[in-house]
C-alpha cells in the first residue's frame, strides 16, 4: 500500500512538473510575441490618432443672484457666459483629412481643435454626425495624412488581444491593452434615456477622453471605436463596432446624417403573460403598445395591440430585431408586414417613410411582469387631475394611488397613469374598472393599456386574492 501511494504521489509531481514546463513553455513563446507585436502596431498607427478639443460657450447664473430660486429666468446682469472645453480622439481613415470620432464628442461644439501626434494643430469642421449611434466625422485641411485601415468587427472573436489609444483626461496617446470581453452589447447613455445596440466590450483601459479613439486588434487594424465606461466599474469599456461606422460612412460624407427608414410605431417584447392574453403562442415579435398619428404604420392601418410577426417575410424575434430590420430598409420601401390581430394573421402593406427625428426612432418598452398582486387606486378623470398630472385626455381612469412594493409598483404603474383598457376592454369610469376586474380570478394575468406622457404601453399585472 505504501508502495502504491509512493507511485501515486511520483505521479502527481510528474504531472505537475509537466504543466510547469508547459505552461513556461507557452509563457516563453507567447509573451515575447506579444511584447513584439504591441509596440509594433503602436508605432505603425500612433501618427494617425489625434487628439479632438472642443469648446462651447454656455450661459451659467451666479450663485449669489438675489433670489436666485425663485425665477425660471434670471436677469441678463446676474447671467455670464463662459466657455466649457472638452476632450476627446480620432483617427484618421482616409488620407485627405477625414477624421473618424464620437459625436458626443464634438455635439454643440463652437470650435473644435485637433492636435496629430507631432504636435501639428489642425481646426477641424464636422462633415457628419449620427447621434444614432454616436459617430461623427469631423475633417481638417491636410493632405497625404497616414491612415488606419478599417478591419472588420464581425470577425472579431471574444478573447482575442485588442489595444486602445486615446487621450485620457488629456494624457495624449495612451495605450491600453486588453481582450475583447464580449459583442452584441446594449449600452445606455447617460441619462439621455438613448440605448446604443450592438456594442462590442472590452477589458482594455478606457476612461474620459479616450471616446472616438481606435479599438485594434493585432494586426493593427480598427474593429471598433471607443465610446462608453460604466462609472465605478473596473475593466468594462464599450466601443462601436467598425462594420457599424462603416455602414454609414458614405451617407455622413455625402449628405452630412444617416437618412434612415421609419415605421412609425412604439413597440415592447411579448412575454408569456402578454401572449395568453393576445391568444398567441410564443413569445416571438413585437407587440405594437401604440402607434404614431400620420405615420407610415397608422396610414396603413396598424393597431395598438397588434403583433409584428415578420416584415417581407423575415421573421422577427422580437424589439431589437424589428428594429433593426427596418433601420436596413430606405424610406419608400413598400413593405409587406404580418401582424397577429383578433386570433389570426394578416399581412398589411407599409410604405416606410423617412426618419426626421431621431426621438421617435421606434423606442421599445419592456415591462417585466410580476406575480403580485394589483396594489392601485384608481379615480374618474376630473379637470383637477388633469391639471395636476399634465394631461388633457378624458378617456379611461387615472391611477391616484400605487401601494409601496405591491404588484402594481412592481410592474411600473406610476401615479399619474391613465389606465384606457383592461384586458382589452376599455374603460372610462371606476365603475367600469372594477366591472372588468369582477371576472379576473385570483392569479390571472391583467393587460392594462395606459397612457403615460402621451403614449401608450401594455402592461401585466399578476393579480392575487383581494386581502
Amino acid at each position: 500500500m505504501f508502495k502504491n501511494k509512493k507511485l501515486n504521489y511520483g505521479f502527481l509531481l510528474s504531472t505537475i512538473i509537466f504543466f510547469a514546463l508547459t505552461s513556461f513553455s507557452w509563457s516563453a513563446t507567447v509573451l515575447p510575441e506579444v511584447n513584439d507585436v504591441i509596440p509594433d502596431i503602436v508605432d505603425r498607427v500612433s501618427q494617425s490618432v489625434v487628439n479632438v478639443d472642443t469648446s462651447k460657450t454656455i450661459t451659467v447664473t451666479s450663485p449669489f443672484a438675489p433670489f436666485a430660486p425663485f425665477f425660471d429666468q434670471m436677469p441678463e446682469q446676474f447671467q455670464r457666459e463662459i466657455p466649457r472645453r472638452g476632450i476627446g480622439t480620432g483617427f484618421i481613415f482616409r488620407e485627405d483629412g477625414y477624421i473618424l470620432t464620437n459625436n458626443h464628442v464634438i455635439e454643440g461644439a463652437d470650435e473644435i481643435k485637433v492636435t496629430f501626434f507631432d504636435g501639428r494643430e489642425f481646426t477641424g469642421k464636422v462633415i457628419g454626425a449620427d447621434p444614432l449611434t454616436d459617430i461623427a466625422i469631423v475633417k481638417v485641411e491636410a493632405e497625404n495624412l497616414p491612415t488606419l485601415s478599417l478591419g472588420d468587427s464581425d470577425a472579431a472573436r471574444v478573447g482575442e488581444f485588442v489595444v486602445a489609444i486615446g487621450n485620457p483626461y488629456g494624457l495624449s496617446h495612451t495605450v491600453t491593452m486588453g481582450v475583447l470581453s464580449a459583442k452584441g452589447r446594449a449600452v445606455p447613455s447617460g441619462d439621455t434615456g438613448q440605448e446604443y445596440e450592438n456594442f462590442l466590450q472590452t477589458d482594455a483601459a478606457i476612461n474620459p477622453g479616450n471616446s472616438g479613439g481606435p479599438l485594434l486588434n493585432l494586426d493593427g487594424e480598427v474593429i471598433g471605436i471607443n465610446t462608453a465606461i460604466i462609472p465605478f466599474a473596473q475593466g468594462v469599456g464599450f466601443a462601436i463596432p467598425i462594420n457599424m461606422a462603416k455602414s454609414i460612412l458614405e451617407q455622413l460624407i455625402e449628405k452630412g446624417k444617416v437618412v434612415r427608414a421609419w415605421l412609425g410605431v412604439y413597440i415592447q417584447n411579448v412575454t408569456p403573460e402578454i401572449a395568453e392574453q393576445f391568444d398567441y403562442e410564443g413569445t416571438k415579435g413585437a407587440l405594437v403598445a401604440d402607434v404614431i398619428e400620420n405615420g407610415p404604420a397608422a396610414k396603413a392601418n396598424i393597431h395598438g395591440g397588434d403583433i409584428i410577426l415578420s416584415v417581407d417575410n423575415q421573421e422577427i424575434t422580437d424589439t431589437k430585431h424589428l428594429q433593426n430590420t427596418i433601420r436596413s430598409l430606405k424610406p419608400g420601401d413598400l413593405v409587406g408586414i404580418q401582424v397577429w390581430r383578433n386570433g389570426e394573421k394578416k399581412t398589411i402593406e407599409v410604405q416606410l417613410e423617412e426618419l426626421e427625428d431621431e426621438t421617435v426612432a421606434i423606442p421599445s418598452v419592456d415591462v417585466v411582469p410580476q406575480k403580485v398582486e394589483l396594489g392601485i387606486e384608481v379615480s374618474e378623470i376630473t379637470a383637477d387631475l388633469q391639471q395636476k398630472y399634465g394631461f388633457t385626455g378624458s378617456k379611461g381612469v387615472v391611477v391616484v394611488l400605487v401601494t409601496p412594493g405591491g404588484p402594481a409598483e412592481e410592474a411600473g404603474l406610476r401615479v399619474g397613469d391613465i389606465i384606457l383598457q383592461v384586458n382589452r376592454t376599455d374603460v372610462s369610469s371606476v365603475e367600469e374598472f372594477k366591472t372588468v376586474l369582477a371576472n379576473v380570478e385570483p392569479g390571472d394575468t391583467v393587460i392594462l393599456l395606459i397612457s403615460r406622457a402621451g403614449r401608450t404601453l401594455f402592461v401585466p399585472v399578476k393579480a392575487i386574492e383581494k386581502k
